[in-house]
């Protein structure tokens, strides 16, 4: 069968549109602090849309691609190591703040429902194993990492204001007393 004046456009808008996909992903990855590669079989398409709803709310991108785009997409954002983990059918939960969020979200929406098991990541540009995510999952979150900095910090500071206090408060007692026999 000879091929019609119709295939070559349509084959040319797939491949922009791949091109495209992957320029999107290959952006969206370089500025990433972290991504997280999971494995969607087994949801529905309900629990997917809740999903990317909760990761959105939080700044987090899901996106479902072609294993062969997101190996592209990687290698153009200088993640190749990443390329090497993207096989099988996968989503990425790709966030852009808190390192600890996507990996954190998926992990709890993985222990709930035990769908959607973490596969691999990528953390400030190093590849994760599986077990490395979940321990990523398990870390809290940067605020609360930097209010217990802040806490550590705060202690020690208001012991040693408590200890050059009462030296100056005793002394200034003392010469009150002195001063009111002096008087006297």
């Amino acid at each position: 069968m000879a091929p019609t004046s119709t295939d070559k456009p349509q084959e040319t808008r797939a491949g922009a549109r791949k091109v495209a996909a992957v320029s999107q992903l290959s952006e969206k990855l370089s500025r990433a602090t972290s991504a997280v590669v999971t494995d969607y079989r087994g949801l529905t398409v309900r629990q997917l849309e809740d999903l990317r709803g909760r990761l959105r709310a939080e700044g987090i991108d899901y996106i479902v691609v072609k294993n062969t785009l997101a190996r592209r997409a990687a290698v153009d954002a200088g993640a190749a190591g990443f390329a090497d983990v993207l096989s099988g059918p996968v989503g990425l939960a790709i966030g852009y703040g808190d390192l600890s969020a996507p990996a954190r979200i998926l992990f709890e929406h993985f222990r709930s429902t035990r769908t959607l098991p973490l596969v691999a990541g990528l953390a400030e540009g190093q590849v994760l194993d599986g077990n490395a995510v979940r321990t990523l999952a398990e870390l809290p979150s940067r605020d609360v990492l930097l209010s217990r900095l802040a806490a550590a910090l705060l202690g020690p500071l208001s012991m040693l204001a408590a200890s050059l206090d009462s030296p100056l408060s005793t002394l200034a007692a003392t010469l009150e007393a002195y001063r009111d026999k002096l008087a006297a």
